[in-house]
């Protein structure tokens, strides 16, 4: 083969590499789906809300009866912690029994 051909030859073999490598990246890129935005209006997947009542797990607080351990939900914070009624400070949902659902 000649110098000439030889160029031509790797260019078109170096363009069909590039053309190749660009179709997958814009196929990636239209498989990817963007992540959906939650509608500001529309409350989040939340564990508590206000007024709902909790019961603190026996293990935090042995030899009380599960009355002794129920309150209500003052205010539900941004960390996803509560405030009560009954009891002063923050508490997370792991202080709690699940609801057994």
């Amino acid at each position: 083969m000649r110098k000439g051909t030889k160029r031509v030859l790797g260019g078109l073999a170096l363009a069909a590499g590039a053309v190749g490598a660009a179709g997958a990246y814009i196929s990636k890129k239209k498989k990817v789906k963007p992540k959906q935005r939650r509608a500001p209006n529309r409350p989040a997947n939340v564990w508590a809300r206000p007024g709902m009542t909790v019961t603190f797990r026996a293990e935090l607080m042995p030899g009380r009866e599960r009355e002794a351990r129920t309150a209500r939900i003052k205010q539900l914070l941004p960390s996803g912690r509560v405030t009560l009624h009954e009891v002063e400070g923050e508490h997370a949902q792991k202080e709690f029994e699940s609801l057994g659902r």
